[in-house]
């Protein structure tokens, strides 16, 4: 697995994040069934840059906790049997990996939510990952039962990493 990490602010952390962004994104493709080594892209910023992605790529003019950036077009969420189909499309003829994406964070976010929603820090951070990485696999909550899937495959990942509110 690649995961490329790139930190554009101040990262106030009490934790090794970098071993949770690991933890995190293995937890996910694991109870997926990810059959592939897989490659992700991950920023961590600030508010200021996220709002300039935002506004972009989403016509939003605000910032945002995260943004995923999907590579693959799952026709169901989930289902990597398509992929094989495009490697070409999907895999990093240097590596063999699956690139699944670009997830990127703003710090100040995390930081804002974990007080807002009185939880800790990590647990947010870890929240956000496996929201993100979650999108990177297809799914996604714009309808009420999709909203639910994804709460609940969030909820079963965090719970099995023990990372709870």
């Amino acid at each position: 697995m690649t995961f490329n990490i790139e930190v554009e602010t101040k990262l106030e952390f009490d934790f090794d994040y970098k071993e949770m962004i690991h933890r995190v994104i293995n937890e996910v493709l694991d109870y997926e069934a990810c059959p592939y080594e897989s490659e992700v892209n991950l920023i961590l910023t600030d508010n200021e840059e996220i709002h300039k992605i935002n506004k972009e790529y989403r016509d939003i003019d605000r910032p945002t906790d995260v943004l995923s950036f999907p590579m693959i077009d799952f026709e169901i969420a989930g289902d990597f049997s398509l992929v094989e189909e495009k490697e070409e499309d999907y895999f990093n003829p240097e590596t063999g990996e699956l690139v699944l994406g670009d997830i990127i964070i703003s710090i100040d976010k995390v930081l804002e939510q974990a007080t807002n929603y009185n939880h800790s820090v990590m647990r947010e951070f870890a929240f956000l990952i496996a929201h993100s990485v979650l999108h990177l696999c297809g799914y996604d909550h714009m309808e009420p039962e999709e909203a639910r899937t994804m709460e609940a495959k969030q909820r079963a990942i965090l719970e099995k990493l023990n990372i709870l509110r």
